[in-house]
């Protein structure tokens, strides 16, 4: 059974609204200029890239990269956020054809009644289809289902020649693409293969692990029993409690799992909302102190080990997502998000960058360690099978720079990588050895785009 949504009629060109406004990533730093422009139609998209100028362009979803990935300085935006039209749902086969423009939200709001829901999810759901295949974002199901990627069956992407190509997994320009920051074209739609669900709420496992080592041989030995798992680790705590964590892992609960009130509306989704953080936070309000008094309560608050909590998808996945704006915590002067990967037999390598953070008392109340599986085709995308941690950390904190570029050593001498979706300051002479794609990205890139139509900050800075 297929259930369609007849298309918008197209507006006219002249119309399309455009401004001149500075451009950040989620992190909010270092904002750049940029000539914002909404189309409404694939024929505007064609329009705004025809139009874009000598800076070229870059399509932006809900802006939720935090680095430069989606500025432009001196060139062309396109926000991408008004094609956002779900076409066809295949009910019974598990597919769902939209526009890239269409929100994760979004799609759970339509699929979820219908006992669907998407393969992969970030730790947001504000996410454009679009931006989660040019990041190729994973979530903490890696371990077994891959990225997102994995799961497009095919797209449409503009080109720089003004033509649109249906692409198809297996091929060059789809490796190309997934991962590829928007740099081959602007993806317009995509169908995506989904994940078959009972209900809407998650069945979940957590424990506390006394110490990066005891949270490592939990996730290996375990970690297979679970479709999701993540653990937030404490990166203040130093001495033989250096990496201590809170691991939560879940699957989908299954319907007999339910109260009894809760099954007359199984698939019923309802993200709770609290109040947006305020446009102006005092700088240094997440400091080392701050932070370490949540660490220490988070920690402790957490249970030894609790099996079977019935959780929100809302809550185990996205729980930021309920405080609207939640990047402003950071202050005025934003925050750095980073994020790296290492493989298996790596571990000493993982120890030593977490001693190190550990010793810099870099104040991070949101760090996540997580596992990955099998690596995914795509040539710029960011998992390899081994371990990945993410943490955020204020932008304003002295030194940051050249201690994350000493982290950036280490990940590189241990053959790891930089995620591209988060990085706003590597340097490019290590670009090279974290992706070996990267040559053959290049090559196809100077070949459909010659004259560097689709361009960003972020290529720009690392010459993609």
């Amino acid at each position: 059974m297929f259930l369609t949504k007849r298309p918008h009629k197209d507006d006219t060109v002249d119309r399309m609204p455009a401004d001149t406004v500075p451009v950040t990533g989620w992190g909010r730093t270092a904002p750049t200029a940029a000539r914002l422009v909404r189309p409404r139609s694939y024929e505007e998209t064609l329009a705004a890239v025809r139009e874009c100028g000598a800076r070229g362009g870059i399509a932006r979803g809900l802006g939720r990269a935090y680095g430069d990935a989606a500025q432009n300085a001196g060139g062309a935006v396109f926000d991408m956020t008004g094609l956002d039209r779900v076409h066809a749902i295949d009910a019974d086969g598990g597919t769902v054809l939209c526009d890239a423009g269409v929100s994760l939200h979004r799609l759970m709001e339509v699929l979820l009644p219908l006992g669907w829901f998407v393969p992969v999810t970030p730790g947001t759901r504000y996410v454009t289809v679009g931006g989660a295949i040019g990041a190729d974002i994973h979530g903490k199901n890696h371990h077994g289902s891959g990225s997102f990627a994995r799961h497009v069956l095919s797209f449409e992407l503009l080109t720089a020649d003004g033509g649109i190509r249906m692409v198809h997994r297996g091929t060059p320009l789809f490796d190309a693409t997934a991962g590829g920051m928007g740099l081959t074209g602007v993806i317009l739609t995509a169908t995506v293969r989904l994940q078959p669900v009972e209900t809407s709420l998650m069945s979940v496992d957590t424990e506390r692990a006394t110490d990066l080592d005891d949270l490592m041989a939990r996730l290996t030995a375990t970690d297979h029993r679970y479709r999701y798992s993540v653990a937030w680790i404490d990166l203040l705590a130093r001495g033989a409690s250096m990496g201590r964590s809170v691991l939560t892992r879940g699957d989908h609960a299954p319907l007999e799992a339910l109260p009894g009130r809760a099954r007359r509306a199984p698939l019923e989704f309802r993200p709770g909302r609290l109040p947006a953080a305020p446009a102006f936070v005092p700088e240094g309000l997440l400091g080392r102190t701050t932070v370490g008094l949540f660490n220490e309560f988070w920690y402790r608050r957490a249970p030894r080990a609790r099996t079977g909590e019935l959780q929100r998808i809302s809550t185990f996945f996205h729980p930021l997502d309920g405080v609207p704006h939640w990047n402003r915590v950071y202050g005025r002067g934003g925050f750095v998000q980073y994020q790296f990967a290492v493989g298996h037999g790596e571990e000493d390598a993982l120890r030593r960058i977490v001693h190190l953070i550990s010793q810099h008392r870099c104040p991070s109340f949101l760090a996540v360690l997580k596992r990955f599986g099998e690596g995914d085709p795509g040539w710029l995308s960011f998992p390899v099978p081994g371990w990945t941690l993410a943490l955020d950390i204020p932008a304003n904190l002295p030194g940051l720079g050249g201690f994350l570029d000493g982290l950036d050593e280490e990940v590189a001498a241990a053959g790891g990588r930089v995620y591209l979706a988060k990085d706003s300051r590597l340097r490019p002479e290590l670009l090279a050895g974290m992706y070996p794609r990267l040559a053959d990205f290049r090559a196809l890139r100077a070949e459909l785009d010659p004259a560097g139509v689709f361009t960003s900050d972020l290529s720009r800075r690392l010459a993609l």
